[in-house]
Order: structure tokens, then sequence, then C-alpha cells
């Protein structure tokens, strides 16, 4: 990728931001899933609250991972395949598996301050949430091997891995952590000698972390990632808890509108996609020194910016029509009470978002930290809290 490749028309960002959005399409089945497994969700308080957590997680572990990627694609600090790699490229994959268990923990116990606040659980509760969590995301991290492949063939091929990875890559791993999820919470409620099994998932992730960690104690890229991820991720882990304490009180406001749930995975993909297109762009064009610095540079980035957001909503769209005819429910009264909806949470939502991703670009870049390990996981967090919160003001606006 050449730095030509950076400055591409406003339809040749349109066209392949729109590309990489149309795999946020798949959202619906993870959507779909959860429609019609709403009978699981309600077993306990907890597990329809902590799903956009585990969802969110995921999607922030694979958003550090494709920009951290990107960049270092860009830059030859790692090289387009697995064998015989960099340093940087092992240690970052090491410093991954670190990070999600940090993350799995952290959530699991932010879970139980908002649980027993907002969701009605006791510590009693905590275990199960612990175990459940950990299992989930330890057989997620499987996603991280397709998403280092993703990166390479978008690379070789002259694309963008900036523009294309996370788009794609966030919505597979939305589809195949839900399915991991509900996949884990049937074996824990209803599997012979159930939440054994899922605990040895959780503890076979807890020893690989045991075995990494001494061997890269001494090393300062692993270590570098993992203190400014780590940081990151805490905060994560609050906010994910405020989005699922949100979506509770959605699933209460819509009771069984089946059509909000089947979109609701694929429109917070979309909105973090549209922060990840804007932030990973910026954070390439400053490590190449094409955008400076500073808030007001913002306006050599509206071309991204515009593209992205044109191309979120044509897919808020194509999202409405296909979520409606999935669920046999298609009429144009329910299309244009769905539609609005939708276009109320995309102006709430993506104009927020926009703004908080160029924002931690230029502000982690100018205080000398890596941009690439706060801003994809800042902003898909907050992507997914921001567009639950605009979904359930746009839900009250419509009635």
């Amino acid at each position: 990728m050449t730095h030509a490749g950076m400055s591409k028309s406003f339809w040749g960002m349109f066209k392949e931001t729109s590309l990489a959005y149309f795999f946020d399409l798949g959202g619906l089945f993870a959507g779909f899933m959860v429609a019609s497994q709403l009978g699981i969700f309600q077993l306990s308080p907890w597990a329809i609250a902590i799903y956009p957590a585990i969802v969110s997680a995921k999607g922030v572990i694979g958003g550090l991972l494709s920009g951290r990627l990107g960049t270092a694609l860009h830059l030859g600090t790692v090289y387009p395949r697995f064998l015989k790699n960099t340093k940087t490229f092992y240690e970052l994959i090491q410093a991954l598996i670190v990070i999600t268990l940090v993350t799995s923990v952290a959530m699991s116990c932010v879970s139980l301050i908002f649980g027993s606040l907002f969701w009605g659980i006791t510590f009693a509760d905590f275990p199960s949430i612990l175990a459940v969590i950990l299992a989930t995301m330890a057989l997620g991290l499987i996603i991280t091997l397709v998403t280092i492949k993703v990166a390479f063939i978008s690379f070789t091929r002259g694309l963008d891995p900036d523009i294309v990875v996370y788009p794609v890559m966030s919505t597979t791993a939305d589809i195949v952590i839900t399915l991991f999820y509900i996949a884990v919470l049937n074996i824990f409620f209803f599997a012979f000698l159930g939440p054994w099994l899922i605990t040895f998932i959780a503890l076979v992730h807890v020893f690989l972390v045991l075995y990494i960690l001494p061997k890269n104690l001494r090393q300062l890229e692993f270590i570098k990632t993992i203190k400014e991820s780590v940081v990151t991720l805490l905060f994560v882990a609050f906010i994910v808890n405020v989005t699922g304490t949100v979506l509770k009180g959605i699933s209460n406001f819509v009771e069984s509108r089946k059509e909000v749930y089947t979109v609701y995975p694929a429109l917070i993909d979309m909105v973090g996609d549209v922060g990840s297109v804007v932030g990973s762009t910026a954070t390439t064009k400053l490590a190449l020194g094409l955008l400076s610095p500073s808030f007001s540079s913002i306006r050599n980035h509206v071309k991204n910016i515009f593209s992205a957001w044109a191309a979120s909503i044509m897919m808020f769209v194509i999202l409405a029509v296909l979520s409606l005819s999935m669920l046999g429910i298609f009429s144009l009264t329910s299309f244009l009470n769905l539609i609005l909806i939708l276009l109320v949470t995309n102006i709430i939502a993506v104009a927020t978002i926009t703004l908080v991703s160029y924002a931690v670009s230029i502000l982690t870049f100018s205080r000398g930290l890596d941009p690439d390990n706060f801003v994809i996981p800042l902003e898909s967090s907050l992507a997914d809290s921001l567009t639950t919160i605009a979904l359930l003001i746009a839900l009250i606006m419509m009635g």
C-alpha cells in the first residue's frame, strides 16, 4: 500500500467502505440467533445483560489486533505471513491472549457491581458469570487467527486493511461469538456436568496465560502493548456493562419485537465500523505524516468521514428491509416504522462516534502513545453503548 493509496476519491472510499460494510449484514444472523433463543436468555437475569459485553469485548480485542496489523503492514514491521514473521507479530499475538483473559475477568467483576445494582443478581451468581464469560472469550480466540488471515489477504491484494479488516471481522466475530455464547449457555444450563465443562474451558485459557507471561515479561513491545491496552480495556469493561444494562432496559421496553433483536448486533457493528474506518485511517495518516496531530486537521479527513457515514446510511436501509423480510413481517408500515427508528439511531450514534474516534486518534498520537492501542478499543465499546442508548432514545421518540 503506497501513500497514494491513502488519497482515494470520495466515491472510491465510498465503494471500498460499502464493500466492507456489506459484511455487517451477517450481523443479522447473530441477531436472528438471539431472537430465536430468547428463552435461554430469560433463564437468568444476567444472561441477556452480559451478551453485549461479550460481543463488545470480542470486537474491541479484534479491533486492537486489526488496528495494529493495519498500521504495522503499512510500515513494514509485520510481514503478511504466519511463518517466519517478525518478533513484533508474535509478541502481539501473545499479548492478545493475555489481554483477553484480563478483560474477561474485569468484565465479570464489573458485571457483579452492575448486576447487584440494576439486574437483580447476587454474589452467588458471580462464579457462573465468571465461568461463562471466560469460556466464551477463550473459544473466541479462534477468531484471532481468521482476523490475521483477512489482514494478510487484503494487504497483499492491494486493499487497505485499515478500511477492510475490522468491518469484515467485527461481523464475523459477532456471529461466531454469539454462536459460542449460546452454546456455552446451553451447556451450562442443560448439559450433564455442564458447569464443570465450562469451568474446564476457562481454566485452559488461564494456564495458557501462565505459560506465556514468564517468557515475555522482559520483552518491551509485549509489556508496552499490555500496559497501554489494559488501561483502555479496564475502561471498556465498565462501558460494556453500561451497554448491557441499557439493552436489558430495551428488552423490557420492546418485549418480544423480534425485529429489534434481529437488527441489534448489525447496528452496533455498523456504528463501530464507521468509527474504526475514521479512526484507523486517521492513525495511519498520522504515522505516515499525512495528517497533523490537531483537531483542526479534521478538515483534511472529511472525505473519509463522509464516505464512511454515507455508506452506513445506505446499509441501515438495507438492514431494515432484510430484518423484516427474514422474520416474514415486511410491510410498508413496518418498514417505515423501523427505518425511522434506525435513521434516528444512525444520526445520534454516528455523529458522536466520528468525533470520538478522531479525537482519540489525535490525543493519543500527540502524547506519544500508540493510537492503535486506544482508538478501536475505545470507539468500538463506546459505539456499542452509544448505539444502544441511541436506539433506546429512537424507540421512545417513535413510540
